[in-house]
């Protein structure tokens, strides 16, 4: 996409329309959404529903996509990253990752709320889901650490994620003797040389490799496993024309129980 030019202040970007530097957004116009479309009682059952739509239409190419947000208290900063869907059952949706030196798990660690937003452009849908976030116990993370592929099991173990990565001291070095003799490349394209700390984390990768050589069944790391979010409100949506778009939201009614125990929700029409 081309960018406008930033002269005396001047948008970079303006209403960018796809491939299109600006112009007006394409209309929505693959579907429409009623009440009488949805599951009458149950958000998870709904979501199941619309997910497998999207896993065979062959329109989306990863339906399992979506964004996690977390916010910090007290200061209320927002932080958002895209993760993957792993698990869906009647308690909730599960994604996995680092819960130790993570943004997220600071986060998490004042404010158990978060949210997670799938988009499948193919389908013109959109999916929210905002609740309570709980870790899963660790013989239930075992059970899909197993499924990864062993580098990535390696990965999970030697990622202090989110910490930052410092360039090595003989790295430094033989940036000030490139910097005498001409520039000089490398893998991390650092000016300081070749090293832009990227061989700190290989290092981590080689400890870890080195302690479990041998070994196919790798425990999962107590800092790494399942992350639930308990939905407390599930919204579909249905991209339309003229972006009058159908909208529908679940909300758990508490502490309210059907006749099996299970949540009970009210369904209401949002405004677009």
């Amino acid at each position: 996409m081309a960018l406008h030019s930033a002269k005396d202040g001047a948008k970079m970007i303006f209403a960018p329309a796809g491939r299109e530097s600006h112009g007006q957004a394409e209309q929505f116009t693959k579907g429409s959404l009623t009440r009488a479309d949805l599951d009458p009682s149950s958000p998870t059952r709904q979501f199941h529903a619309w997910f497998a739509t999207a896993q065979e239409s062959g329109l989306v190419a990863h339906p399992e996509t979506c964004c996690l947000s977390t916010a910090s208290l007290p200061s209320g900063r927002v932080s958002a990253r895209v993760v993957y869907l792993k698990e869906l059952d009647a308690r909730g949706f599960v994604v996995y990752s680092n819960f130790g030196t993570s943004r997220k798990a600071r986060d998490l660690a004042s404010n158990p709320w978060a949210s997670l937003t799938f988009w499948w452009e193919g389908l013109e849908r959109q999916v929210r889901v905002e609740g309570r976030a709980e870790r899963l116990p660790r013989h239930e993370s075992q059970v899909y650490f197993d499924t990864r592929v062993r580098g990535s099991r390696i990965g999970a173990w030697a990622s202090r994620q989110s910490q930052v990565l410092v360039p090595s001291t003989a790295a430094g070095e033989e940036g000030v003797a490139a910097g005498q003799g001409g520039e000089r490349g490398g893998d991390g394209g650092s000016s300081s040389g070749s090293d832009d700390g990227r061989r700190q984390l290989e290092g981590w990768v080689k400890e870890v490799e080195e302690r479990f050589e041998g070994q196919e069944k790798i425990p999962v790391p107590e800092f790494w496993g399942g992350l639930r979010i308990v939905p407390e409100s599930v919204e579909f949506w249905q991209g339309r024309q003229n972006r009058l778009h159908d909208r529908f939201v679940y909300t758990k009614k508490e502490p309210a129980k059907d006749e099996a125990g299970g949540d009970v929700w009210a369904l209401e029409r949002l405004s677009p």
